[in-house]
């Protein structure tokens, strides 16, 4: 038999699936489905099927791909409330009053999904494939995203942040948003991860 012990209760099981039955429909019905190739949104599905079906592989890429990357949101955003200006840019549609103000306060799930994910790396330790996972979602997600609206520059993938440019023609544009993303946020993080987190246990298979 195999061992039944779970990483996440029950509550926490059906709460992500409670969100997403949520989330997803007002999401679509708002934003359009091209908005769900945004990597925090691709963060939201996996997270919760993570917690769902008990996976550390799916929590860990995930924690890889949104620790810094929500924080990063949420200064930005809480900048912008203070000084009025953006600082990396990415959460200029919460200050547009066009759009309904409890639409606009669900995108904070950026700031729990900072504590939902180190919440589940404590219960389920941290996978050390995360990073090699993220890497090859997060090349998907870039080419995924230049068949979305350029005006919309999801991922960044038409313009970089803060400068708001291409850094060349798409395929280079692409190409080196991916490398930073790997190398220069996940690769960091992934080796503090490793540092802080213990591996997921293994899961033994009893004999019957």
């Amino acid at each position: 038999m195999r061992d039944s012990r779970r990483a996440f209760p029950s509550w926490a099981r059906w709460a992500a699936l409670a969100w997403l039955a949520f989330w997803v429909p007002v999401y679509w019905l708002f934003w359009g489905p091209h908005n769900f190739v945004f990597l925090c949104d691709i963060a939201v599905f996996l997270t919760c099927i993570g917690i769902w079906a008990d996976n550390a592989l799916l929590i860990s890429s995930q924690a890889v791909s949104s620790l810094i990357v929500d924080a990063m949101w949420a200064v930005d955003a809480g900048w912008r409330e203070a000084f009025g200006r953006h600082i990396f840019g990415g959460t200029e549609y919460l200050f547009e009053t066009s759009h309904p103000l409890w639409l606009r306060l669900v995108s904070f799930y950026h700031v729990a999904m900072i504590v939902v994910l180190l919440w589940a790396l404590v219960r389920a330790g941290y996978d050390r494939r995360g990073w090699a996972l993220q890497a090859r979602i997060v090349a998907a997600a870039f080419v995924a995203a230049r068949f979305t609206p350029a005006s919309q520059n999801i991922n960044f993938a038409f313009r970089l942040p803060v400068v708001d440019k291409p850094f060349g023609p798409a395929p280079l544009h692409v190409a080196v948003s991916v490398a930073f993303m790997i190398f220069v946020v996940y690769w960091p993080t992934h080796w503090a991860l490793k540092k802080i987190f213990p591996a997921p246990p293994r899961k033994e298979v009893a004999k019957a």
